[in-house]
């Protein structure tokens, strides 16, 4: 008879009391070995120095991140390392993250507590096979712990369904690995890769924060919520199998956790899982991952901008192929050619993105974004007139000159201050009292 995995759901009410609940509900630290190295994996998955933008549901809070820091104290542990690879504008940028790190009171972190933090892109990396061929260069930090927190925020995510407990240890691997995740392959693309990247990992404990939860994310163009929802394993995938329920989506139709409950000869219906704590039924709220495309004659664009009438741009749905670094720029091209739209039909433009996408004959201009695409198809006989954008990142300037090339005359500060696009987006949530800046302060 196989033992039940436990996950604790409870209610967030208080600071420290309801992380503590949490934790000894399901018993998450009981395998903690003694004098433990311990890693601690919060989801810093962006971050940017030019404005204040809504860090709800996008990024762990600081408040559990503490309470977790002062468990680990209380037995005994004093080697605590904080480490995640946040996603810069400018690859390479060491300064934002030192920012976001003493922003977010990891600073006072280490003066109260000794707790260290680190860029992971400043660290070592070290290849590690998560079978059957996929190989992924991890932090070395983090897989040569004795102990990992997982510390992922509670969202539904545009690509993966959800981003929980396993797709948040995608942020200890390099740039390259996660390229090599972005991939169209049968058997091989994202949720195969993403399935995999708990398998080789030391003994962990995974606490989702759910403080606050994000619709349609992981970024700060998503829609926050103040969900008030902790959810404790010292198992990840039972912690995300329940995590999607809460979400409102069948953990069978999340395909890596259904991949990754298959090599476990697990089930989806949490038919395994025991909950001393609130009833997930009860709790649940359905949460939104798609953002809808409408294609016609006249256009493809997504549905909000299809509605405004707009014709003669085809900017085609991303795919799994669409990596990190092009997502960030998507939303600004997109808003680019919103604001540039003047009621007279563009000349058949088409926008390529990702990896995997085709040319579709008969388009008078195409605009290949980044690197990948443009490897892929600068000499595709169907484009009558390419526009290339060829860099990893595409920089905004090229992106601007592409439109403005194709006949879409995109306003320049769209480009000229991307950084500062957002904080644009505070404003959805200006005077509301439940989303508190405090938990994202240490001590608060």
């Amino acid at each position: 008879m196989k033992i039940a995995k436990t996950v604790a759901v409870v209610r967030y009410e208080t600071p420290q009391a309801s992380v503590r609940r949490a934790v000894e509900l399901c018993r998450g630290l009981d395998h903690l070995p003694a004098r433990a190295n311990v890693f601690i994996k919060p989801n810093i998955v962006f971050w940017t120095r030019a404005v204040p933008f809504p860090k709800w549901g996008v990024i762990t809070t600081t408040r559990v991140v503490e309470d977790m820091v002062i468990l680990l104290k209380e037995r005994g542990i004093d080697d605590i390392t904080l480490g995640e690879g946040m996603v810069t504008s400018t690859p390479g940028d060491t300064q934002t993250p030192a920012h976001a790190f003493e922003t977010l009171g990891y600073g006072l972190l280490k003066r109260r507590y000794g707790v260290k933090y680190v860029n992971i892109f400043e660290r070592p990396f070290m290849t590690v096979d998560v079978g059957e061929g996929f190989r992924l260069n991890f932090n070395a930090d983090a897989i040569e712990s004795d102990f990992i927190v997982n510390l992922p925020v509670m969202k539904s995510h545009n690509q993966t369904i959800v981003s929980l407990g396993i797709k948040n240890l995608k942020g200890l691997i390099d740039i390259a690995s996660r390229k090599r995740c972005h991939s169209m392959q049968p058997g091989r693309d994202l949720h195969a890769w993403v399935s995999r990247l708990a398998d080789r990992m030391p003994p962990m404990f995974t606490l989702i924060d759910g403080i606050y939860s994000n619709e349609r994310g992981p970024g700060f163009d998503g829609k926050m919520r103040r969900s008030n929802i902790l959810i404790a394993s010292a198992d990840c995938l039972s912690a995300d199998l329940v995590g999607a329920k809460l979400l409102g989506h069948d953990p069978a139709q999340v395909p890596h956790l259904a991949d990754a409950a298959a090599r476990r000869r697990r089930p989806t219906d949490l038919s395994d899982i025991d909950n001393p704590g609130e009833e997930i039924e009860s709790m649940a709220r359905y949460h939104e991952y798609d953002f809808q495309y409408a294609t016609t004659e006249e256009g493809c664009l997504p549905v909000p901008m299809a509605k405004e009438g707009l014709k003669g741009i085809f900017y085609r749905k991303y795919d799994l192929s669409m990596c990190t670094y092009c997502s960030g720029i998507n939303g600004v091209m997109l808003s680019g050619i919103r604001q540039a739209w003047n009621g007279t039909p563009w000349d058949g433009v088409e926008v390529l993105t990702g990896k995997a996408m085709q040319p579709t004959p008969g388009m008078r201009k195409t605009i290949l974004v980044g690197k990948c695409m443009y490897r892929a198809h600068k000499d595709h006989p169907a484009i009558r007139e390419l526009i290339a954008v060829k860099g990893c990142p595409p920089k905004p300037k090229d992106l601007l000159g592409a439109l403005r090339q194709a006949g879409i005359e995109a306003d320049p500060a769209w480009f000229e201050k991307m950084d500062q696009l957002p904080g644009l987006f505070m404003a959805r949530y200006a005077g509301r009292p439940e989303f508190e800046e405090g938990h994202f302060r240490a001590g608060e």
